[in-house]
Formats: C-alpha cells, structure tokens, sequence
C-alpha cells in the first residue's frame, strides 16, 4: 500500500513547514511502514543550520521518523480511534551515524514493536542510499 502527499497529510497535523513525509512507499497494518523525505535545499532549516555547510538537524530526522511512525499507528488503530492524535513521550537508543544534506532522499523504516490500550513502541532506522544515517527506539500515546 502506498501514500502520497494526500493521504499522509490525511493521517498528520503536521503541514508546512513540519511535514517531514513526502511518500509511503511501503504499509503492512501493525507492523511496519517504510515511508521517504526529498531533502531539498529549500527547507527552511538549511537557512542557519549551517549556511556554509547545510546538514539536517538530528532532531528533525527522528521527527521524520516520528511522523512516518505516526502514520504506521493512525492506520492501524481500530475504526473507533481513528483520527486521535498521536504524542510522542519519548525517544531511546538515539544514533546518527553520517550526515543527511540536500540532494539526499532519506528512507525511514519504522518497525512496530507493541501496540497496547494506548501506547505504542517502534522502531526505526533512517538510511540515505542504504547506508544507516540514524536509528532510534521511538515511544507515543494517542488519545484524547
């Protein structure tokens, strides 16, 4: 199953300049989305982060992988916790391994690990051209 802007934005809040998720290009309900950003010079972070040598902050990278996440869990609630919000409480095991910079088209895998009453743990890894750029354990609540 695949997303493309329309739908994701469907299932996010998130609107420019935060959406972090251009396309889902792989979907299996409860288990697994692999989701991708076109990383451009035109974000609006490159401005200051750094201007000489633009690189993606580390902390929007793992909010990718929270958005890609979050549509991982809003397509695989029940009917009657559709449209909930999803929060994010807390993040593990935090890794950047090498640098995102424009040009690059970043692949986030997110995997889901456990999906209770209201909370839901994951999984995931951000790669450019197969390589590991970062990785984290990812933990949300959705609800009201």
């Amino acid at each position: 199953m695949v997303f493309d802007i329309k739908a994701i934005m469907q299932n996010l809040p998130h609107r420019y300049p935060f959406l972090m998720v251009d396309r889902v290009i792989e979907f299996v309900k409860n288990k697994r989305i692999v989701a991708l950003k076109n990383v451009t010079i035109n974000e609006p972070f490159f401005q200051g982060h750094f201007p000489d040598t633009p690189i993606m902050p580390g902390v929007l990278i793992v909010e990718a992988m929270g958005q890609a996440g979050g549509v991982l869990v809003t397509q695989s609630l029940p009917p009657e916790n559709q449209g909930k919000l999803i929060y994010f409480m807390g993040f593990d095991d935090v890794r950047f391994r090498k640098p995102v910079v424009p040009g690059d088209q970043l692949i986030l895998e997110l995997e889901m690990l456990k999906l209770r009453s209201k909370v839901v743990k994951m999984a995931g890894v951000a790669k450019v051209d197969g390589k590991i750029v970062a990785e984290a354990k990812l933990m949300a609540a959705y609800g009201d």
